[in-house]
């Protein structure tokens, strides 16, 4: 990557530094240690940084071969296990990098959203680590539906502030902690949690993530001699997809470099798919200003939103609406500036499942493969199980988090719903107990 990169804002029409002029110090500072620490390595950051993704998260993460799914699907499925990842998601990647960062600029304070909960839990395991007081902002609605969570954050010394403005999701999570950024840069550092926000957060964020793709790049022309056809990963804000997708993105068909027009290293196109949440009808109710799911690639329009010129779901009049999903990670209007880039170049295929698809998917993870996976990442599965026909003889799906935080959840939906996988609680009614 170019160290020029650091000081270009923009992925074609999208990105860009929407701010308001008291944070333009504070972007500044941080593009510059972008490109210091990460993009040069300046005193050995990355190496500090690949170290204690080693040592205190656990990578490489491996890539399995998922041998009923395969039998299921008459396709070799293989899945990145980014649940097993310290943490049980792949959030630990960018937590890490952004408190070691901060550690390395000099801040005090660590501040940051989350929805899940996932990347809330992640920051505050990595600022307990690196010995940083840390406060995260969550939505009251998404603190009901990811208690877990919550008491892992606390558990790791981390103050949870709760959001009670409008929904109390993902999106007022962000604008109360850049909020809160706008009036403490000079001894905080905001570690937001996707590829969203103003530049240089989304190439960072990418950067930290594409550890992902790296890995899985290699184990896949390891384990089968050539590259995948097709690659998978839920999309919501989008860090996970981008760091699934960035070593794919340049195997279009074309060499990557000359240098590999006369080597022996695999190429051809890899197609990408970005899953996202369906909800429960791609209809927009623009009179309630509600959208009834978080297909934001697939259904949105541009706009502005926390900093940078992406695609959003708003209005008419460019309100921003309120989106849905069944998973909290994913319940997010907008979506980050270079995803929204590769989907325009037709590099990056936007698809989407609702929120009953998503739930038998989570079950078929579970009882075929033994992998209970987050509600996120049990969209990818569910868009495998309705189009595994379609995505060639070989495909990765990036399991990018564990269920653990959505077995509440799976329990409440599915049980209101007339899904034939509803569980089957009556064990707790004849040990006298209500639940889990």
């Amino acid at each position: 990557m170019s160290t020029d990169d650091a000081h270009d804002p923009k992925f074609g029409e999208y990105g860009g530094q929407y701010v308001p002029e008291a944070l333009m110090p504070a972007i500044e500072e941080l593009t510059d240690a972008y490109q210091r620490y990460v993009l040069e390595n300046e005193d050995g950051f990355m190496d500090e940084f690949r170290e204690r993704l080693a040592d205190f998260g656990g990578r490489p993460t491996p890539l399995q071969y998922a041998e009923q799914l395969s039998a299921r699907y008459d396709t070799d499925v293989y899945l990145k296990r980014e649940d097993l990842l310290h943490g049980g998601a792949h959030k630990l990647n960018n937590a890490l990098g952004q408190v070691l960062l901060a550690k390395y600029m000099g801040k005090e304070r660590i501040i940051a959203e989350t929805g899940a909960g996932q990347h809330g839990t992640a920051t505050a395991m990595a600022a307990a680590h690196l010995d940083m007081p840390c406060e995260i902002y969550m939505g009251e609605t998404d603190i009901a539906r990811q208690r877990p969570n919550v008491f892992r954050m606390r558990i790791n010394g981390s103050e949870v502030n709760p959001v009670t403005v409008g929904r109390g999701t993902l999106k007022e999570a962000i604008s109360e902690t850049m909020r809160d950024w706008a009036t403490t840069v000079e001894n905080t550092h905001y570690v937001i949690g996707s590829v969203v926000g103003p530049h240089p957060f989304p190439k960072m964020v990418r950067d930290f993530q594409a550890v992902i793709s790296e890995e899985a790049r290699e184990q896949t022309i390891e384990k089968t001699g050539s590259l995948p056809d097709s690659v998978i990963a839920c999309a919501g804000g989008g860090s996970n997809t981008m760091g699934t997708f960035a070593h794919f993105v340049e195997d279009d068909g074309e060499p990557r470099s000359p240098e590999q027009s006369s080597s022996d290293e695999p190429r051809g196109r890899v197609d990408l798919y970005a899953v996202e949440a369906g909800g429960s009808s791609l209809q927009v109710d623009e009179e309630e200003g509600v959208a009834p799911n978080s297909a934001t690639l697939s259904t949105g329009d541009e706009g502005v939103l926390h900093g940078a010129r992406t695609k959003l779901l708003q209005d008419s009049d460019g309100q921003i609406m309120e989106s849905h999903s069944v998973s909290a990670g994913l319940d997010y209007a907008g979506v980050g500036p270079e995803l929204a880039h590769l989907v325009d170049e037709d590099r990056v295929t936007p698809v989407n499942v609702d929120d009953d698809t998503a739930l038998e998917a989570f079950h078929r993870l579970s009882q075929d493969e033994g992998i209970i996976p987050a509600l996120e990442t049990a969209h990818a599965f569910g868009y495998l199980e309705e189009h595994h026909d379609e995505v060639g003889d070989t495909v990765v799906v990036n399991v990018s988090g564990r269920g653990d935080k959505d077995l509440e959840t799976v329990i409440e939906e599915t049980s209101k719903r007339d899904l034939d996988i509803a569980p089957d609680m009556s064990i707790f009614e004849r040990v006298g107990g209500g639940g889990l």
